[in-house]
Order: C-alpha cells, then structure tokens, then sequence
C-alpha cells in the first residue's frame, strides 16, 4: 500500500513540475494513437462492408447513432469519474479517487447493459426510428444484434480508457484500445468473407474486440501505480453521481446530441435514396479520423489541465491550453487542404462503381473541410472546461455544436436548398459554434485563471 501511494505522489510531482508542452505532448500522442486507431477501425468496418453494398453501407450509418449513444453513456461515467479522479489525486486524496474509480466503471456496466436489453427487445421499431429505409432494414437488423450485445464492453473500455488517461498513464489507455481495434480489424474479412455472414459478420467482430479490449484496460488499471477497479470500493452515493454527472454530462449531452442530429440526418438524406445515406456515413467516419489527432492532443490537455487546476497552479493550465489550441489549429488546417483536394479519390475508395454517392460523397466531404480548422479549438474549449468541474459552461458549450446550432439547421436549410442543405448543415454549426465559445473562454483565461 505504502509503495503504491509513494508512486501516485511521484505521477503527482511529475504532472505538476514537469515542462507542460512536453508533458502535453507525452501523454497526448498515446491519445492521438487512440483515436486514430479507433477512427481507422471504424472506417474499416464501413470498408469491408461497402464491398456488399450500398444498402449495407447504409446500414452502418444507420446503426451509427446507436453506437453514439453507448459511447454516450462510457464518457459520461469515464469523463465523470476521470475528471474527479484527477483533480483528488491532484489534492493527494487517494481514497476517494480509487471510490471513484470503482462507482464509475461498474454503474456505467449496469446502465448500458439494461440499455441493450431493451434495444434487442425493440431492434426492428428501433432500426426503423435510426433512420432505415425499407432496403436497408435487413442490413440495420444484422448490424445492430451485436453491437448491442457488446455494448456494455465498448462503454466500459470508455470508462476505463477515461480513468487512465486522466491518472496519467495514457501508455496502458494507448495499449488496450489498440488491441481491441486492431483484432476487429483482423476479424472483420474473415467473419465477412471468410465465414460468409456479411454484416452480422462485422457486427460480431465489433463485439468481440470490444470485450478483449475491456479486459486489457482491466489489467492496465493494475500496473504502475494506477487504481485498480476494486468491486470493493464501490460506492453508489448521490455525492459521487452528482460528481459523475458534473464531470460527464458534457461529454453525454455532446454524444447524445450528435446521435440525435445522425437520426435526423439520416431521415432527411433518406428521402434522396440509400445512396445519400451511404455518402454521409462515409463522410462522418472519416471526419473522426480526421479530427483524432486534435481529440488525441486535448486528451493528454485534460490530465494536465485537471492535476494543475487541482493543486491551484494556473499559469500551467493556460500555457497548456495555448500550446494545443495552436497546435489543433495548424493539424486542422493541413488535413482540410488534404481531404479536400484528394476527395474524389477518398470517397472513391469505398464505392467507386457508384455515381450518385461519389458525387454526394466529393461535395459532403469538401464542406466539411471549410469549417474543420475551427473545429480544434471547439474541442479543446468544452474539455478544458469540463475538466475544470465547470458544468454549466461545458454542457453549453457540448449543447452547441450539435443542440443549439446543428439541429435548427437541418430543421430549416433543407427545406429550402434540398440534398444540399443537408450538406451545410454540419458544417454551418460547426463554424458559428467556434464564434459561440470565444466570450466564454477569455473569460475564464483573463480572469478566473488570472491569480495562483
């Protein structure tokens, strides 16, 4: 016990001590990596599936937002109890860390398993309310059977993915998403094509690399001074899920509000036929890849962010925040410039044998990279505040982008401009949500962060 608390005070000194920009940068690539990795393996998905189909690459569209909502409900508890985590192990309070740690991961089990339960007692009305059409229905259904029986496994790798991060050891965080990404990876042609199961094939491949990755993240809480998830220490109390919701809200309402906009894309680009559908599944898988370097980078922000901000240390949270606002600005500049010069061949990559969804595709994609050099600091703001404890102004700031901006878009524009105000709807939110968070951040840089 004494040796592992001597450890957890060295993590501490470390984090509060060493240069910021290194520090941001050592336990942001493992991040980056994360993400990266995660975006990649779900575009594989969508990849070896295209080969079946554009009705199947619907499908994965559809179920989409379903898989949103799971990862919804891994932030709030992993971001919830990641963000206390840190700021108590910031203020040497060990104990309530490791309570903490516990009540988030085995609530966020429960939860999402009664979520499942009920998806696979409704997964035809649920698939038809995702946004299916009638010839994509049969590939939803297949699509969805094992995400749901996997997604307790995939919310609880968020969680702990979350908690290892935000104690610092985003090494053993890097090393479990990994291996669950790249077994589907793996999986994925030989269930498809080698077992001849299609869809129900990379459903099933999700799953299992889902339940793997859980168990490496499992072993990972136990190695250099990390908490280990001791059933123990659980501790349902309202105190510790007021904490959770503080801490997480922002992060569900960001993810449940982007599952709510996906369901309606979805119904409002069905109209113009599966291939719509398709072309925007596309688009969106690989705007996550695009943005996991950014997302990467403010995830190894938020372990700095929360231990300095915890032991009172201002200068170092702002100095952090500057280096990866600049940093998520000039990475998402050059990836726009890229993805929109090289689109054609991009999109061509999935269906090139059809028009209308290359044509779609090209389009879609191109305005998305006209609003992704906002898009960094947007992310960087709603973690930097969330890790602060800072509810009202994160859930704001989360409530933005896909709530207060996105959903009146896709209300309104296509009425007027068809297909394509579909197309500018993300990108129109995406803009005015970078001018929306300004007011909010200088003011907490100039003033609440002015004195140590």
């Amino acid at each position: 016990m004494e040796e592992h608390q001597n450890r957890q005070d060295e993590k501490l000194r470390h984090m509060t001590t060493a240069p910021v920009e290194k520090l941001v940068v050592r336990l942001g690539i493992p991040s980056m990596i994360i993400m990266m990795i995660s975006g990649i393996y779900n575009l594989a998905d969508t990849f070896f599936v295209s080969s079946l189909g554009t009705s199947a690459v619907g499908a994965v569209g559809v179920v989409f937002p379903l898989m949103a909502i799971i990862q919804a409900m891994g932030f709030l508890f992993g971001q919830g109890s990641g963000n206390y985590i840190s700021r108590e192990l910031g203020a040497r309070h060990f104990d309530k860390a490791s309570r903490m740690a516990a009540t988030g991961v085995i609530s966020c089990f429960i939860a999402v398993a009664a979520i499942s339960i009920l998806g696979l007692i409704v997964i035809r009305p649920l698939s038809q309310a995702l946004g299916s059409t009638p010839t994509i229905l049969p590939y939803t259904l297949d699509y969805m059977l094992f995400i749901l029986i996997g997604g307790p496994f995939m919310a609880t790798s968020q969680v702990l993915n979350n908690q290892l991060r935000f104690q610092g050891s985003s090494f053993y965080a890097m090393f479990g998403m990994i291996a669950g990404a790249v077994l589907n990876i793996i999986l994925d042609p030989i269930f498809i094509f080698g077992l001849h199961i299609g869809v129900l094939g990379a459903s099933l491949a999700t799953a299992i690399s889902q339940l793997v990755g859980c168990i490496i993240l499992l072993r990972g809480c136990t190695k250099m001074g990390n908490i280990s998830i001791n059933p123990k220490h659980f501790s349902p109390s309202i105190r510790n899920y007021i904490e959770i919701v503080r801490g997480g809200i922002p992060s569900m309402l960001r993810q449940g509000l982007q599952s709510a906009a996906t369901v309606l894309i979805n119904h409002r680009a069905g109209i113009y036929g599966d291939a719509a559908i398709a072309a925007i599944s596309i688009v969106n898988r690989l705007s996550l890849v695009a943005s996991s370097a950014v997302l990467g980078m403010g995830q190894g922000f938020q372990p700095v962010c929360g231990f300095n901000y915890g032991a009172k240390l201002y200068d170092r949270v702002k100095k952090a925040f500057w280096f990866c606002a600049r940093f998520a600005t000039i990475t998402m500049s050059i990836l726009a410039l890229c993805m929109a010069v090289f689109a054609p061949p991009i999109i061509a990559l999935f269906r090139k044998d059809d028009p209308e969804l290359l044509v779609i595709g090209v389009r879609y994609l191109r305005f998305h990279c006209i609003a992704m050099p906002f898009l960094g600091w947007v992310f960087l703001c709603n973690m930097m505040t969330q890790t602060m404890g800072k509810a009202r102004i994160a859930s704001l700031l989360a409530l933005s982008r896909q709530g207060l901006f996105l959903l009146p878009f896709l209300l309104i524009l296509p009425n007027f401009l068809g297909l394509l105000g579909v197309q500018l709807s993300q990108p129109s939110s995406d803009i005015v949500s970078f001018f929306f968070s300004i007011p909010f951040i200088i003011k907490i840089l100039r003033r609440e962060l002015k004195k140590e």
